[in-house]
């Protein structure tokens, strides 16, 4: 455990044990996120290669224009 770590968690243990909770409830909310982004990430690999060998594609045959913010349309 690195040290800025320890150091949260004496501050930590400080607090009301409702409050300890709560930061525990949020540190375990996060971690389950990261692990769930994590695999999706890794089942869309092979998705994200063709996507960008296709943009790459695209770029090669002049389909892709560079645009300022300005000229991005908003609309939907």
């Amino acid at each position: 455990m690195t040290q800025f770590l320890e150091k949260a968690f004496r501050e930590i243990a400080d607090l009301p044990v409702h409050e300890q909770d709560v930061i525990a409830t949020i540190m375990l909310d996060e971690i389950l996120d990261e692990k769930q982004w994590d695999a999706v990430f890794e089942q869309s690999q092979d998705k994200l290669s063709k996507l960008a060998e296709k943009v790459r594609g695209d770029i090669r045959e002049g389909k892709i224009r560079k645009m300022g913010f300005g000229e991005i349309s908003t609309d939907c």
